[in-house]
């Protein structure tokens, strides 16, 4: 199995990938460790957390573990966004310890040292097997098509009638076998700040923005409107990456391996051409601090573009009760439909701790009390279906961080439109890579052919078998 596992991981890109989608590195903020010292890393990172079983959010004693089962559960994850939902709402069985294996996603370090822990597994002593790891939409695919995850169908996790389609499809492997579960949903909004589209557009108020800005047209014609009054439409020259990539028509590499650009990746560095030559966004990444700082009150831009996790954990400088504009923030579609990230729950192959495993997916899919708490509690965007719409036909419930505005039911609204399609296992660096490369077109070192010319090298370097045009 283990020569299985490393022809697999070998074929879809063991060559280093970089987490992008759920937080940190749409385009690379900082230089990253290497492959090596990801191993180091995983080690220093390792944690243990026996202490999530004395302090569990349910009040029910914990169950003792399965008598034929492992003691210790091994989670690889990129960051702690999971891990603290986990500890609050899960009950760790009696007697067992919980592991977390944290390595920043950066470079690909966090995927470098799950693969090695992968292709170890078969070998590993019962306290150091993989049970479960969490992944992103945009590598997601690398792991459900290969032998490293299991059927949680097999395991006892069955139940999927509340859990949104594109989460189960986007777990399953080509033949229809779910391997994971998402604990959220990700429909993405466009995030405007009410105060300057008061100024802008002459009102703040959702229904009213959104007719104003349903279009790419109306968008980019309302950019100049704001330029005049010396706002900015964005903070990053990414900010709209995505509302264009999701709704691509074909995937970056066609059947014949052959790289293609299409059409709404084409629109996109069009618009952003014209964005940054008319001064309408600024041209820093997406996670850069110049970035992040336009989101403090003193901050000159209109339109950020998230689901709920970006606004609740990636917008601190907008949270800050008193350097920020809590409250000055509200949410609509805007000009395209789409999502962005989420974070999947996937079962390794070769866990030792089955039941445990079915029962944390079980748990974060389908408890509506956990799940009922991910939006009260921690204004996130559950899988479960029920819950969200409970909360979204609440009349009294509201986000403080939006002026009240209640963000569930626009999600709910928003989540009916996500499609998960023309993905491959490529997305994460290919994305990333072209706005890499762009970025230093749009500061001005390399002209746009030497800034294209640099990504094909990109891919060269890390995917020899894709065809890039010569």
């Amino acid at each position: 199995m283990k020569k299985a596992l490393a022809t697999i991981l070998a074929a879809s890109m063991v060559l280093s990938l970089a987490a992008c989608g759920s937080k940190p590195a749409e385009t690379t903020a900082a230089p990253a460790a290497t492959t090596a010292a990801a191993a180091e890393t995983t080690a220093a990172a390792a944690e243990t957390t026996a202490a999530a079983a004395e302090t569990p959010a349910a009040t029910e004693a914990a169950a003792p573990a399965a008598a034929d089962e492992g003691k210790v559960f091994n989670i690889y994850a990129w960051n702690e966004e999971f891990k603290g939902f986990f500890e609050k709402y899960y009950q760790v069985p009696e007697g067992v310890t919980v592991n977390w294996i944290i390595v920043p996603s950066a470079e690909g370090a966090y995927q470098d040292a799950l693969d090695e822990a992968l292709l170890n597994q078969e070998n590993a002593s019962d306290d150091e097997k993989v049970d479960m790891f969490l992944a992103e939409a945009d590598y997601i695919l690398k792991y459900t098509n290969s032998e490293v995850t299991q059927d949680v169908k097999a395991l006892g996790v069955t139940d999927f009638s509340n859990a949104y389609d594109y989460t189960v499809q986007a777990a399953s492997d080509a033949n229809g076998v779910v391997k994971g579960v998402s604990f959220q949903c990700c429909p993405s909004a466009l995030i405007y700040r009410r105060s300057i589209a008061e100024d802008v557009l002459g009102t703040s108020e959702p229904d009213e923005v959104q007719g104003l800005l349903d279009s790419w047209d109306k968008f980019n014609a309302v950019a100049a409107d704001a330029k005049a009054k010396g706002y900015y439409m964005t903070a990053s020259f990414a900010e709209t990456y995505r509302p264009f990539s999701n709704n691509v028509t074909s995937p970056w590499v066609d059947k014949d391996n052959n790289l293609q650009f299409d059409d709404q990746i084409n629109a996109w560095m069009d618009q952003t051409d014209e964005f940054v030559k008319n001064g309408y966004t600024l041209t820093s990444g997406i996670w850069d601090d110049e970035t992040t700082a336009q989101m403090f009150k003193e901050g000159k831009t209109m339109c950020f573009f998230g689901p709920a996790w970006y606004f609740n954990f990636s917008m601190g400088n907008a949270q800050d009760p008193e350097k920020g504009c809590p409250g000055d923030w509200a949410i609509c579609q805007g000009p395209a439909a789409h999502f962005w990230g989420g974070t999947w729950l996937l079962a390794a192959s070769g866990s030792d701790n089955p039941t445990m495993l079915a029962d944390v997916m079980n748990t974060f899919i389908n408890d509506e009390d956990v799940c009922s708490k991910l939006v009260s509690e921690e204004a996130q965007f559950s899988n479960n279906k029920k819950v969200n719409e409970k909360f979204g036909s609440d009349e009294s419930y509201g986000n403080d961080f939006l002026g009240g505005q209640n963000d569930t039911a626009v999600f709910v609204e928003l989540a009916q439109h996500i499609k998960f399609e023309n993905q491959t296992i490529y997305d994460q660096l290919l994305n990333e890579g072209l706005q890499n490369a762009l970025q230093e077109y749009y500061r001005g070192s390399v002209d746009k052919d030497k800034a294209i010319e640099n990504f094909y090298l990109y891919i060269n370097e890390k995917y020899p078998t894709i065809n890039t045009p010569q």
